[in-house]
């Protein structure tokens, strides 16, 4: 199967696609893992909002797994360390985002 340029997502600004044209592979590489840390970054932060207002669903209902130092407010992330990947519990103490180790992801999530 021969290979074939990606079709640029029409979510992306033109701007942003000639500057990500005009990189080498390893600064591609780096943007990549940068914006995925970031969405992932965003998309937790919106969760520890929510579950502060109280808009998430189910932010009364206490997991089975979650520790008793842990709040219920809190939630589940994924860190990935030296390739591996973890799980924590995170939740926000004021202005401070805190973390408890849950766990290795296992190889068949």
């Amino acid at each position: 199967m021969p290979y074939s340029e990606p079709t640029t997502p029409p979510e992306l600004p033109a701007q942003l696609v000639e500057q990500l044209d005009n990189c080498d592979v390893e600064t591609l590489r780096a943007a990549g893992s940068y914006a995925e840390a970031l969405a992932e970054y965003r998309e937790r932060e919106a969760r520890l909002r929510d579950a502060e207002e109280g808009n998430a669903e189910g932010v009364d209902e206490r997991p089975e797994d979650l520790p008793n130092d842990v709040p219920t407010k809190a939630t589940l992330t994924v860190k990935e360390i030296n390739d591996n990947q973890y799980y924590y519990w995170q939740w926000r103490d004021g202005e401070k985002i805190k973390s408890k180790y849950k766990g290795p992801v296992s190889q068949s999530e």
